[in-house]
């Protein structure tokens, strides 16, 4: 859209605080269960080579629900598909909790997968800020909501000590706490999505640009639209990459940490500081997206990434310093990747098929995280974490190349 009227801009204020608000709560109750799942996945199968398993079942989940999801909003609006995402999750995070208790393999990951929702609602949410924002500034509109989890994102994990204290009191597994405290922020999300995202912003942005009300969806228009776009394929590169990179070392954390004697606490305020690095600076990157281009913030996020795992390599068993560093560098270089790429793919899909394609780039991320989740328990087993986050360094290169190819190319600002 290369103008907005009045009321459109009032409804886009309107409709990035209430994602802000929402992208909190959703926050809170996704990464909460960050700092225990692979524990509790590791007492209850015995085995550290499917400690990792819980966190692929989220992330595989994830993909799964974002296919699912985009197409539930481009039938019914943004609103109908956000909502359903946390309430699947929110009774996948219940589920979690009964399978503690039941000490259920099967019964965890399944709950763990309908988690995944979780995270596909809160990354949709990131698109629905740009579908009424100009195109000067939708990687700004984007990094807000993203900076928004910050707020969750952060307190989640510092608050595993809360959570274990509500878990006793509840004559619950100590592991499972965070899992029954995240099911009430991923709710309350749900209820705030539900009340106030009206107008839906998808909706009203093809009422405005006059595109027809879309009655079904294809995925075979998608490929075939991606397939003519070479700076679409560019931009699932770069978020595939970065994606993958993160959570294929980020699983791993707690366990490495766990092998040297570090506590529950004190791995909580590193995944703190891993989140912090994913989204306290998403403003920052938003800005140098929109002023300096899609491509060149991707490059920096690549960039990032690489010194992240080589610092993450050094690391010993435990607490240390390049922990806490690697991590934290590790969720900035994803903060400026993801958002570039995801910029990159709104400029570029037609706004009839976006969230479509919005949908399907999601789908390939989670995709390629969910293997590099489930590769990395046996990696660390077979050759320890210093290997697993050196291999890793394969992934952003791919980030970078993909970056390169796309600077190569004139970019494509679709106009909704």
């Amino acid at each position: 859209m290369s103008a907005l009227s009045h009321d459109l801009v009032a409804v886009q204020r309107h409709t990035v605080r209430v994602l802000v608000v929402s992208q909190a709560f959703g926050a809170l109750g996704m990464t909460i269960g960050f700092a225990t799942a692979a524990l509790l996945a590791r007492d209850i199968s015995g085995s550290d080579t499917q400690s990792g398993f819980v966190q692929t079942s989220q992330v595989l989940g994830a993909a799964v629900a974002s296919y699912l999801l985009a197409r539930l909003m481009s039938r019914r609006g943004r609103r109908a598909g956000l909502v359903t995402g946390y309430v699947i999750g929110g009774c996948g995070s219940l589920l979690a909790v009964a399978g503690g208790v039941a000490e259920s393999m099967p019964l965890l990951l399944v709950g763990a997968a309908m988690l995944g929702a979780t995270s596909a609602a809160n990354n949709s949410s990131r698109y629905a800020a740009t579908d009424l924002a100009a195109d000067g500034s939708r990687a700004r509109a984007l990094s807000i909501v993203v900076w928004a989890s910050t707020i969750g994102a952060v307190a989640g994990p510092n608050l595993t000590g809360f959570a274990a204290w509500v878990a006793r009191h509840l004559s619950l597994p100590e592991l499972t706490g965070p899992f029954a405290v995240g099911t009430v922020g991923i709710l309350v999300a749900g209820l705030v999505l539900f009340v106030a995202l009206r107008p839906d912003p998808l909706q009203l942005a093809r009422q405005a640009a006059e595109v027809p009300v879309v009655t079904h969806t294809s995925w075979r228009n998608a490929f075939a639209v991606v397939g003519e776009r070479p700076l679409l394929v560019a931009a699932m590169v770069i978020m595939a990459g970065a994606h993958a990179a993160m959570i294929m070392v980020m699983v791993m954390t707690p366990l490495h940490m766990a092998h040297g004697g570090a506590d529950i606490e004190i791995i909580g305020m590193v995944i703190s500081v891993h989140v912090l690095g994913m989204f306290a600076f998403a403003p920052l990157a938003g800005f140098l997206t929109d002023r300096v281009g899609r491509a060149p913030a991707a490059m920096a996020g690549a960039t990032l990434l690489l010194v992240a795992l080589t610092v993450a390599a050094a690391s010993p068993e435990g607490a240390s310093w390049q922990v806490f560093v690697g991590l934290f560098l590790l969720g900035l270089g994803w903060s400026f990747s993801t958002v570039a790429g995801s910029t990159l793919i709104t400029d570029n899909a037609p706004l009839e098929s976006r969230a479509d394609i919005q949908g399907l780039a999601d789908l390939v991320m989670g995709l390629s995280a969910a293997g590099a989740s489930a590769l990395s328990g046996v990696i660390v087993d077979t050759w320890g974490f210093p290997a697993l986050s050196l291999i890793a360094c394969l992934l952003p290169t791919a980030v970078g190349v993909a970056a390169y190819a796309a600077a190569r190319r004139a970019p494509v600002v679709v106009e909704a």
